[in-house]
C-alpha cells in the first residue's frame, strides 16, 4: 500500500473516499468533514431513545448552517443499512482515523458522539482520579470501550497546524473525553476561568481541538424530552444546536452559556449535569467567534 494512502477501513469509509470525502482537493481548497456517531443500544436494558435523533439533527445543522457537503459527513448508527456504518468499536476506530487522515491547514473537522460514556481504571497513570473516561460503542461488552487516551491518539494528536477539530460529546463522564489540557469553567452569569490539567501532556501537532461535552468526568447525562415535550433528545446536543442557531456572530462563550443555563434552570437535571468546554489552547471565549 502507498505509504501516503489511508488505511482501507470499513466499506463505509472507502465509499466516502470514492465520493470525495477525504479526497485530495485543489491547492488552497478548504475541506469540511464530519463523523457523527449515535448509539441507541436497542433491545438492551440501557437503550437510549435520543441518540439517533441527535446525529440526524447535527447532520442537518452542519449542512444547512455551515455548508458541509453531504458526501463528507459519515454517520454511524443502528439505523444505517450498511453494516460497516453500524457503530461497533471496529467501525468507530476506522472512522475516527479516516476523519483526520490527510488533513491540512484550513480544514474543519467535526466529531459528534451521542451514546453512553463510562470510566475504567487508568493504566497509563495520567489521570488524577485514577480513571480514564470512555465512549461505549454498540458492542463494547464484547469488543471493549474506547478510552480518552485512544480518542486523543486518533483524532487530537495528529492535527497539524491550521486544522480545527470541534467535538460534541453527549455522554456520561464526558468532560475530558478528548483528554485536552485546558478546561473552561463557567457559571450562568458568564464568569469563567481556565483550569490547567497539568498532568495532561498530550498536545496536537500544532492544530486546534475544542470539545463541548455533556457533563464533567464524575457526572452523568441522559436522554430527555424536557426541552421538546414530545421528542426525546440528548440534552447537551439539543442545547448546543439551539445555541449555535441563536444567530450570527455567536461566540464560544455564548454557546457554552447556552448549554449551561438551561441545565441550571431545570432542577430535574441541574444537580447531576454541568456541560463543559475543553481545548488544546486557552482563548477568550467571548471574543472568539464560533466558526466551522
Amino acid at each position: 500500500m502507498d505509504e501516503g494512502a489511508p488505511p482501507a477501513g470499513p466499506p463505509a469509509v472507502r465509499h466516502l473516499r470514492r465520493c470525495g470525502g477525504g479526497a485530495r482537493l485543489p491547492s488552497g481548497a478548504r475541506r469540511q468533514e464530519a463523523l457523527l456517531v449515535g448509539v441507541a443500544y436497542r433491545s438492551t436494558r440501557y437503550e437510549l431513545r435520543g441518540s439517533i435523533t441527535d446525529v440526524n439533527s447535527m447532520k442537518f445543522l452542519l449542512q444547512t448552517k455551515f455548508g458541509f457537503p453531504a458526501q463528507s459527513i459519515l454517520v454511524l448508527s443502528e439505523d444505517e443499512g450498511d453494516r460497516s456504518r453500524i457503530p461497533t468499536r471496529e467501525n468507530m476506530v476506522a472512522a475516527m482515523r479516516w476523519l483526520v487522515h490527510g488533513c491540512r491547514p484550513g480544514d474543519s473537522l467535526v466529531f459528534h458522539f451521542s451514546g453512553h460514556g463510562s470510566q475504567k481504571f487508568d493504566t497509563s497513570m495520567d489521570e488524577v482520579d485514577g480513571y480514564d473516561e470512555t465512549l461505549c460503542p454498540l458492542d463494547y461488552e464484547i469488543s471493549g470501550m474506547i478510552s480518552d487516551d485512544e480518542v486523543n491518539e486518533m483524532i487530537v494528536r495528529p492535527l497539524p497546524r491550521g486544522v480545527k477539530l470541534h467535538a460534541v460529546v453527549d455522554a456520561c463522564h464526558s468532560g475530558s473525553s478528548l483528554d485536552l489540557p485546558y478546561v473552561c469553567k463557567a457559571n450562568r452569569n458568564g464568569d469563567y476561568h481556565w483550569e490547567v490539567r497539568t498532568h495532561v501532556k498530550k498536545a496536537t501537532s500544532g492544530g486546534l481541538a475544542i470539545c463541548f461535552s455533556g457533563c464533567d468526568d464524575h457526572q452523568t447525562s441522559s436522554d430527555t424530552s424536557v426541552f421538546t415535550q414530545d421528542i426525546v433528545t440528548g440534552a447537551m446536543t439539543y442545547c448546543f444546536i439551539q445555541a449555535v442557531e441563536n444567530g450570527p456572530g455567536v461566540t464560544y462563550g455564548h454557546i457554552l452559556l447556552g448549554c449551561v443555563q438551561p441545565f441550571v434552570n431545570l432542577i430535574e437535571i441541574s444537580a447531576s449535569v454541568v456541560p463543559q468546554l475543553s481545548s488544546s489552547e486557552q482563548f477568550n471565549i467571548f471574543q472568539t467567534p464560533f466558526i466551522l
